[in-house]
């Protein structure tokens, strides 16, 4: 039986994007990934992340917002970075972790934009269903995807 791989998905406020590829890869890929999401700092579980991950039939209303440091002592092979701002300040870890850039939409400040433009409450979730769905995409290629483009901005 092959080692299942250890991805860490992290981001600025573990409250989103982390959230999201954290919830399709235990809903999609936990045959062959453990997966973990942490932030730089944390900002509590978005609402409108819990709801259009419900909407497609994945469950993260159990999930909390952790800091990078809690995931420190895990044995990682992966962390994907999915916003600038936690490539940047992207720690480095012990071991062996790869780390992969895969930057996705920030959904939170998609729909304030839209909301100051007097945008309704289903346009702004659709930002949410936009990166949730390109998120994703990109799960269901791992963990082949991976390997194909360490140290690559994908």
């Amino acid at each position: 039986m092959q080692k299942k791989l250890k991805v860490l998905f992290l981001c600025t406020g573990n409250s989103c994007r982390s959230q999201m590829a954290e919830g399709w890869t235990r809903h999609l890929k936990s045959d062959v990934i453990d997966a973990y999401s942490a932030g730089i700092e944390t900002h509590g579980l978005n609402p409108n992340a819990v709801k259009v991950m419900a909407e497609a039939g994945v469950d993260i209303s159990n999930h909390k917002s952790k800091l990078i440091d809690d995931s420190m002592d895990i044995d990682l092979d992966y962390v994907v970075t999915v916003c600038g701002n936690a490539h940047e300040t992207c720690p480095i870890f012990p071991g062996n972790a790869t780390v992969v850039h895969v930057p996705f939409d920030d959904p939170p400040k998609m729909a304030a934009e839209i909301a100051e433009q007097g945008g309704s409450e289903e346009e702004q979730l659709e930002c949410y269903r936009k990166v949730r769905d390109g998120i994703r995409e990109f799960v269901e290629k791992m963990p082949d995807v991976l390997d194909e483009h360490k140290g690559e901005l994908l």
